[in-house]
């Protein structure tokens, strides 16, 4: 992780809340360059509302925030966003190509200028994500995993600052799994980008990750894996007793959640 002083993402005080329902009030964080940092938590917890805070999309109920020094605003050219994988209909007159060039002048109107140039980048993406052998296929046709991959191709065309993951890995099998968070850290290492991973399954990701923001039932703990995935840390978060174990490099959480977040009264949490 950089040592640079200014940190990519810092909240002071932050709070978010929707009428009485509050999802975290009094967060302190910053996130400096090139730092891999997941956020945690059961449905409905606030997690994807933490990213969009930080794109510009939802104010904060108390206290500031800023990305790269400056309040956060809607498409800002230093932040990357990569979405849950959802599929393409099969008739989705767009290749692969055509994706990725959206990422690199698709905030332009107008008559795309310099195709020459325009051209040689997306290629270069594509290249990057190992997507060269279907730059040319229609987006409908291709797997969840080839997709994912260039949907970082667009989200990482202009070298942002901060790379924003929703959920990235969700519905993707395990192999696809590895290939897209390889990418992502990948492209962290590169250009010392700070990373905020979304998702309800750390293990795809651990080996990565510095520290991790878990939320729950309006509460919240920021700290390194080891220090937050722990049992008497997540039991004093649910207000139940939660146990963790690890085995064979997985983390596997086991207890009693809050009924919000899960069905059954015993249930088994892959984290």
């Amino acid at each position: 992780m950089s040592t640079a002083t200014r940190p990519v993402v810092s909240l002071r005080g932050a709070g978010l809340a929707f009428g009485d329902r509050v999802l975290w009030d009094g967060l302190d964080l910053d996130i400096r360059p090139g730092e891999y940092f997941a956020v945690l938590g059961g449905n409905g917890t606030g997690k994807t509302s933490f990213l969009k805070v930080l794109l510009g999309l939802l104010p904060l109920t108390t206290g500031t925030v800023e990305v790269s020094g400056e309040p956060p605003r809607r498409g800002s050219g230093r932040i990357g966003y990569v979405p849950q994988q959802r599929a393409f209909a099969a008739s989705t007159p767009l290749r692969a190509r055509d994706l990725v060039g959206l990422g690199v002048d698709g905030h332009r109107w107008g008559i795309r200028l310099g195709t020459r140039s325009v051209r040689r980048r997306v290629d270069e993406l594509l290249e990057l994500v190992g997507a060269g052998s279907y730059a040319d296929a229609p987006v409908g046709t291709l797997s969840g995993g080839e997709q994912q991959r260039l949907r970082i191709a667009q989200a990482i065309a202009g070298d942002p600052e901060l790379l924003l993951c929703d959920e990235a890995l969700l519905s993707l099998d395990l192999h696809h799994q590895h290939a897209v968070s390889e990418l992502v850290d990948e492209q962290r290492r590169r250009t010392d980008a700070a990373v905020v991973f979304v998702t309800h399954e750390i293990n795809p990701i651990i080996e990565h990750v510095d520290r991790v923001l878990y939320l729950a039932g309006g509460r919240f703990r920021v700290g390194t894996p080891d220090e937050v995935l722990r049992g008497d840390v997540l039991s004093e978060l649910y207000g139940t007793r939660i146990d963790v174990v690890r085995t064979g490099g997985r983390v596997v959480v086991v207890g009693h959640p809050d009924s919000s977040h899960h069905t059954h009264d015993d249930q088994e949490m892959a984290l």
